[in-house]
């Protein structure tokens, strides 16, 4: 929800000079032609890209040229002994049955296939009691046709692994997350169906070159979020009855500080107001119900040809750092949502009741009815076409694009997958921190879990405790969700990222 000190501002604004914290009066309207007018290049270079090389080829794992052995597993065995067999190249084929277990997944180049016959999917149900269901930290890793339930984590989390392909799984109620890639780059998340997550359905966390296209979310507080990560397509997704449909964040206090270059085109994004279940604290648990599209703090974000109706409070939301509640300034991300760009999208019956904090903004510009576009704060370098259509606020003193659509960008997706990453034995506890710890801790804000400052005042000079605790936790506050036992990760390992966690200064 928009903070209450931004209300005592904008009033006092809209009393003396309405319209003018927006940057200036409203202009005549212009009326562009989307398919006529130039298209958008985007802000990837490939060419100043190391990990990108040209092919004809597109896809996220690299093409085997090689057929490897598959391993078939029944009903009644346990697919992480067929992990344990399989070697790099090798085809894992789940039967349809149940499988309670975590299966995590360190090999590169394995593909773990869910065989559905006569409509049965192979069953991962955690039972309310286990964690995650799929956890890979491999390259060239792909998980498909899945019917994944009840862990109180993750469906599917990526922890640091590159060129990934998570499609057609159906996930309920896997906690926090449904599919969560962290720190990876070169990935594709389509044609999943997820629903009854308490944060984010996908949630796209500190990751490069990401493709995210035709699932099925509802039923969650956030959709699809795509937060501290860049060169990310979000499409032909629909997205409905959650709190807050589709997100592009930055969250302050991770390692990677940025986020930039999102393009958020062709989705339905209808309905979502469901009320908002996220932990206390959280910042997806302050998402006003009823909110379409949510930009904060993101750079060169485009929406583009979206169909965005039924949201109560607004269909796009856009906000900076200091207008958002519950958000720990970090003085080394930029704050402000700078560079959005608003396409042609179609946008009605939005708004029809928002908060009172959007009624404030609208009087600042002497604006009536139900409000398509919100924008509060600072943002620099936005622009919008045919703003006419809309019922907006905050947007007067946008320019126009200078192009109308994004037809030139097809993906963002590599010609050639990411070599396979080399984890040097100096860097194992940094690389874990942020593809594992990372996921539920900042360094001051608060996430699904306490900020490590805090960490660090209980543990202070004994990474033994935190590695100790990091096996077999148990719940210390209640105002937090018990952590789950991040037991797979060897002792070296809990060791290392214990002491990078406690020498961390920002």
């Amino acid at each position: 929800m928009v903070s209450k000190k931004i209300v005592a501002v904008v009033m006092v604004v809209g009393a003396f000079a309405a319209g003018a914290y927006y940057g200036g009066s409203q202009k005549a309207p212009v009326i562009t032609n989307s398919s006529a007018g130039a298209s958008y290049s985007g802000g990837y270079d490939k060419s100043a890209d190391s990990d990108a090389k040209k092919s004809s080829k597109k896809s996220a794992v690299k093409q085997r040229t090689e057929v490897g052995e598959t391993h078939v597993v029944n009903d009644g065995e346990t697919i992480m002994a067929a992990v344990q067999a399989a070697k790099p190249g090798d085809t894992i084929q789940v039967m349809p049955g149940t499988y309670h277990e975590t299966v995590y997944v360190d090999k590169d180049d394995i593909r773990i296939i869910g065989v559905i016959k006569e409509g049965k999917r192979a069953t991962l149900d955690g039972k309310g009691v286990l964690n995650d269901a799929f956890l890979y930290s491999g390259n060239n890793f792909v998980v498909e046709n899945f019917f994944i339930t009840k862990y109180k984590g993750n469906g599917v989390m990526g922890q640091a692994g590159n060129n990934f392909e998570i499609r057609n799984n159906i996930i309920e109620d896997t906690g926090v997350y449904g599919i969560f890639p962290q720190l990876g780059k070169n990935g594709i998340v389509e044609y999943n169906v997820i629903s009854g997550i308490e944060d984010a359905a996908i949630y796209v966390g500190m990751s490069d070159n990401i493709h995210v296209a035709y699932n099925d979310v509802f039923a969650n507080v956030a959709g699809i979020e795509i937060e501290n990560s860049r060169h990310a397509i979000v499409e032909n997704n629909n997205v409905y009855n959650n709190t807050g449909g589709i997100l592009a964040f930055i969250t302050p206090g991770l390692p990677i500080k940025t986020t930039y270059d999102v393009i958020i085109r062709n989705n339905f994004i209808y309905n979502n107001n469901h009320k908002n279940f996220g932990a206390p604290g959280s910042m997806v648990g302050s998402i006003p119900a009823g909110t379409g599209i949510l930009i904060m703090a993101s750079d060169d974000v485009v929406v583009e040809d979206n169909i965005i109706t039924g949201n109560k409070t607004t269909g796009i939301l856009i906000t900076d750092h200091a207008n958002a509640p519950g958000v720990t300034i970090d003085p080394e991300s930029d704050p402000n949502p700078d560079g959005v760009k608003i396409l042609n999208n179609l946008m009605y019956n939005n708004g029809y009741d928002t908060i009172d904090e959007v009624k404030a903004l609208m009087l600042t510009e002497f604006k009536q009815g139900e409000p398509d576009i919100v924008r509060v704060g600072v943002t620099n370098d936005s622009c919008i076409i045919n703003r006419h259509r809309y019922v907006s606020v905050g947007v007067n003193g946008w320019a126009e694009c200078e192009f109308t659509n994004t037809d030139a960008i097809d993906s963002y997706l590599l010609d050639e997958p990411v070599p396979p990453r080399v984890i040097d034995p100096s860097e194992r506890g940094k690389v874990v921190y942020n593809g594992v710890c990372a996921g539920c801790h900042t360094y001051t804000g608060r996430m699904i879990g306490p900020p490590v400052q805090i960490i660090q005042a209980l543990y202070m000079d004994n990474p033994q405790g935190v590695a100790d605790f990091i096996a077999s936790p148990t719940k210390k506050r209640d105002d937090y969700p018990e952590m789950p036992p991040q037991n797979y990760l060897d002792e070296k390992t809990r060791l290392a990222v214990a002491e990078y966690m406690l020498a961390q200064k920002k």
